[in-house]
Parts: structure tokens; C-alpha cells; sequence
């Protein structure tokens, strides 16, 4: 496969110089390359690239994945796809982001638990830990998603909220939990119907949902994080690949959806349409929230350079997920970029999917 003529003709609506073009196109290339080798050596089994550049956009598939519509596990993307779902709630004026979490989960207080508020949850300075200590042990029995958030609502706080950053799935969950509380839906079936049918992201679901376990890329799960059951040979009743967890749908990490799907959500936040939120929502939530000192956070987004790749501007939202996945969106270059591997993102860096990332964000220089 010769690289300059790996995805040739896809941008063929570049703007620009002849030279700026043929520039972009070498990124671009560079960005496909560093899949295509990734999984021709065995180190990725299975790969998806898009990339959308003003109004051009190509998806090319590699390895195992046999279509470019193959449907990989999101990790951590899966927050900002529940948050979207949860903030058609707030749409509809039945929360704000004021609101304290023991309006809707009045055992969730005393002490500095009474602070937390909605915000808090959204912008991962709760206080609350990103994993349970009982996390395997759930996992181990096949505990359900309100079983999870049950144990979520008494973990004791790390520190006062809004004080300090830490990154929480738990907080991710306790706030979908909310959302299903106030609309009397499982949030699987709330982010299917608010969310994935209204972006016609038809390759997607919170969990299986329509779709069969056989439809999903499996994970390479030797070299997953310990509390996805990498590493522990016992764990093949509730890690990645096992059907207890890839139908759970966890919000904080069990959506699946093809690469083109999650650039369609991208697309609703870099030019909101209202199909699913309203504009002014859109707009906030890839704002940052969090005060001077503390990372950057949007609702459910990560905002800022880092937000994306080398490169991105400080418009960039996105989200990486542990699984071994990326996606960002930057208004400043009009480019989306989404790459999704079957390689966790703790095996090796720097991972393939961060190089071909850069890759696509060097390309809209």
C-alpha cells in the first residue's frame, strides 16, 4: 500500500492552494499509515478512522474491522453521550445545573455531600471516586446498573466539592442515574430515544441494544486496565468482551457506536442543529465550568487543547476512552477526527491511535 495514495480522492473538496491540499492530503495519509501498519504488525487487531475537514469527510477501516461501519466499544466517550441524553432533561426545565444531587437522591447527604450539585457531577470536581473499591467485586456478580449507583451514593468524598479536579465515572453514573429517576427510563432506551434515533446514529446503541454481542468488535483485553479485568485470567465473566458487560451499558463506559456515529455527535456540538438539545445547550456544554486552576471541563466534554491533539486550538472538545478510543472536534479548523481501536489505551505509548490523531489534527494547519 503506497501511503500517498492511501485515501486518495477522499478530501477531494479541499479548499485552498494546490500545494496547501497536497499538504494536507500527506497528513492525512500519515494518519491512515500509522493504522494500516499498527495492524498489519498484529499490534492493533481492529481500527476505524474518520475524519471530517469542512465539508469533506472519509472513513477508512483496518484490520478486523471489516466495515467502516464496525461497532466498537467507547470506554469513557460513553459519558458525554449520556450527558447529552441527561441534558434534554434540562432542556425541558426538569433540573438545573445548580440543583443539589440530594434533590433527586436524598440519601446522598450530610457533611460536604449536601454541596454536591449537578454541576459538580458534570465537571468531575464532586469529589466522588472515579471507581469503586468494590468495583470488581460488582462486576464479579453481575451487578446492575442501580446496584452500582447505589454503592456510588455512599462512597465517601475525597474532598470538598469544587475544590479540587478528579476525574470520576462514579459521578458520570450518579448523574445518568438522575436522569432516569426524572424521566422514568432506563438510560440505555433514554440515550437510544433522545439521542442516537434523533442523529440517526444507526450503528450505535448504550449497551447491545438491537444489536448481538457478535456484532461488536471484541477488545484485546490482555492489556486492559485491572478494573476492566485486564490481567486477571478469572475475569472472563465480567470483563470487556463479556456479555454481562457489554450489555449493562454502563455510562461511564459501555456505549458502542461506529466511528462515523460519533462524529455525527461531535457534529451536533460543533455546529448545533437542535436535533437533539438546544443550540444555547450545545453551546454550554463545551464551555469550560471549572474555575481558574482546576483542568477544563465542559458538561460531560473535555474543553481545551488537550481536549484533542498536538495541534487543536483551545476551542477543542472531545473525550479518549480506556478502551482505546479518541474523538475531538475543532471549531477553529472546522475538522473532526474520531479513531477507535481494539487496543487499550494503557498498552503502549504512544498509542496508535494518539499518532494518527496528531496526524489528522497536523493536516488542518
Amino acid at each position: 500500500m503506497k501511503r500517498r495514495t492511501f485515501l486518495q480522492g477522499s478530501l477531494a473538496v479541499c479548499l485552498g492552494s494546490p500545494v496547501l491540499a497536497a499538504l494536507r492530503q500527506e497528513r492525512l495519509d500519515e494518519a491512515g499509515a500509522v493504522l494500516a501498519q499498527a495492524t498489519a504488525d498484529g499490534q492493533v487487531a481492529a481500527a476505524v478512522l474518520h475524519v471530517r475537514q469542512l465539508e469533506a469527510s472519509f472513513t477508512r477501516a483496518f484490520g478486523k474491522a471489516q466495515t467502516e461501519h464496525a461497532m466498537f466499544l467507547l470506554g469513557s466517550i460513553s459519558k458525554p453521550i449520556a450527558v447529552t441524553a441527561l441534558m434534554t432533561l434540562y432542556d425541558r426545565g426538569e433540573f438545573k445545573l445548580d440543583d443539589p444531587l440530594k434533590k433527586f437522591l436524598p440519601q446522598f447527604t450530610g457533611g460536604d455531600r449536601d454541596q454536591v450539585t449537578m454541576q459538580h457531577l458534570l465537571t468531575h470536581v464532586s469529589g466522588l471516586p472515579d471507581q469503586l473499591p468494590e468495583n470488581n467485586d460488582l462486576r464479579k456478580r453481575h451487578a446492575s446498573l442501580v446496584e452500582f449507583a447505589e454503592h456510588a451514593s455512599r462512597a465517601p468524598l475525597e474532598f470538598v466539592p469544587g475544590s479540587k479536579y478528579q476525574y470520576s465515572s462514579m459521578a458520570v453514573l450518579l448523574a445518568s442515574r438522575v436522569a432516569e429517576l426524572i424521566s422514568g427510563t432506563d438510560i440505555r432506551q433514554l440515550v437510544d430515544r433522545a439521542v442516537l434515533q434523533p442523529l440517526k446514529m444507526e450503528h450505535s446503541a448504550q449497551g447491545l441494544g438491537r444489536f448481538k454481542l457478535e456484532d461488536m468488535v471484541p477488545m484485546q483485553i490482555d492489556r486492559a486496565a485491572p478494573e476492566a479485568g485486564g490481567g486477571d485470567p478469572t475475569a472472563k465473566d465480567w470483563d470487556w468482551n463479556s456479555p454481562y458487560w457489554r450489555k449493562l451499558g454502563a455510562p461511564w463506559g459501555g456505549a458502542h457506536c461506529s466511528a462515523a456515529d460519533v462524529a455525527r455527535l461531535l457534529a451536533e456540538f460543533l455546529q448545533p442543529t437542535g436535533a437533539v438539545i438546544k443550540p444555547e445547550t450545545a453551546r454550554l456544554m463545551v464551555q469550560n465550568h471549572n474555575p481558574p486552576g482546576l483542568t477544563p471541563r465542559g458538561l460531560g466534554w473535555s474543553v481545551g487543547p488537550t481536549a484533542g491533539s498536538t495541534g487543536c486550538s483551545e476551542k477543542t472538545f472531545g473525550h479518549t476512552g480506556s478502551t482505546g478510543t479518541i474523538a475531538w472536534a475543532d471549531p477553529a479548523t472546522e475538522t473532526l477526527c474520531v479513531v477507535l481501536t481494539s487496543l487499550p489505551a494503557r498498552a503502549v505509548q504512544p498509542h496508535p491511535r494518539d499518532l494518527a490523531a496528531i496526524a489528522v489534527a497536523a493536516s488542518a494547519q
